[in-house]
């Protein structure tokens, strides 16, 4: 019987699950799985896991005591939702799960640094060990110093909201563990700019995560590359190869569904014979690079300031939450 589109993925791809959908993690199995607060957010008000929701806002209370306003209690269950997730995610997967810094601090590295920390502590207390978490933080040039102190710490790091060749090459230079780069995000930037639709290989987040894999393969970076953000199953095609994928429950639908010979795109022994320019990404060539790139600049800002605004509805979901409990609880004293 023929293979469909995702099991030949998963010969030379990784796949991770792009979602805070605990459901959606069993049916599919995959290997990781990545979350961020929009996922978290959008998680926390499912029905299903209204019980994972009450159990950190209860914690928080006793935590904290009788004597602490419900939003001092809402501002530490919300510390602590993004864990009892992953803590929930690594009883399915058997890989690693993402766990994501407050995107207000994205440009703060110290806040960012001692929040990793915060996290990462967390899980230790659990018993789960660091292979099995990744911290999620923003690719400005605060966060990727952050992250190259937390990688020194044995602490290991996803550098998210990545548009630009320069973000890359800062990563793998500090030494993060894994980038994610947006290729949908990308492709939605270049539409919106040009008017133009874009298929296949043209699609412009497949042309920058393919100069991005073939960079690192090229100069022997350890640092590993997880394309995200997906629009379509044409844009995971086009990057068959890739160290790993994070990919929604909807497109891994898809894949399942799609049958048809694979082709893989992306090889590391092809990259190595390529003729690429090295660049060494130093402060200020960040900076020029980025003020040079409008879809990067436009992007990492919207992105940032998307996640902050999804922390936003989420404060107020948990204060709301935990109001309604204790409500309950008194009505029934």
């Amino acid at each position: 019987m023929p293979q469909n589109l995702l099991e030949q993925l998963r010969a030379f791809t990784t796949v991770v699950a792009d979602t805070g959908d605990i459901d959606a993690m069993e049916q599919f199995r995959p290997t990781d799985a990545t979350t961020n607060p929009s996922l978290i957010t959008a998680a926390a008000q499912m029905l299903q896991y209204q019980p994972i929701v009450d159990g950190v806002l209860l914690e928080a209370r006793k935590a904290l005591g009788g004597g602490a306003t419900d939003q001092d209690v809402a501002n530490l269950a919300f510390k602590r939702l993004a864990v009892a997730f992953g803590k929930k995610i690594l009883e399915i997967v058997p890989g690693r799960v993402s766990t994501e810094v407050d995107a207000r601090l994205s440009y703060d590295t110290h806040a960012t640094i001692e929040q990793a920390r915060a996290i990462i502590a967390q899980y230790d207390a659990a018993g789960v060990g660091r292979d099995h978490v990744l911290i999620k933080i923003a690719s400005t040039w605060e966060g990727i110093r952050a992250a190259e102190v937390l990688e020194r710490e044995g602490i290991h790091c996803n550098l998210t909201l990545l548009f630009g060749k320069h973000q890359a090459i800062a990563c793998a230079e500090a030494g993060v563990t894994l980038i994610s780069p947006f290729v949908g995000r990308i492709l939605d930037w270049y539409k919106k700019d040009t008017g133009k639709d874009y298929q296949g290989a043209d699609d412009p987040g497949v042309q920058s995560v393919t100069k991005i894999y073939n960079y690192y393969k090229k100069f022997g970076y350890k640092t590993v590359v997880m394309g995200a953000s997906f629009r379509n199953i044409g844009e995971i095609k086009e990057l068959a190869g890739s160290d790993l994928l994070t990919i929604s429950p909807q497109l891994l639908g898809e894949l399942e569904a799609a049958e048809g010979t694979l082709e893989r795109k992306l090889d590391p022994e092809k990259a190595k014979t390529m003729e690429i320019e090295k660049i060494t990404v130093d402060k200020a060539t960040f900076d020029r690079m980025h003020a040079e790139d409008r879809m990067a600049t436009d992007k990492l800002k919207e992105g940032i300031e998307g996640f902050s605004s999804a922390l936003v509805k989420l404060e107020t979901l948990l204060a709301n939450r935990l109001a309604a409990l204790e409500s309950r609880t008194q009505a029934a004293v």
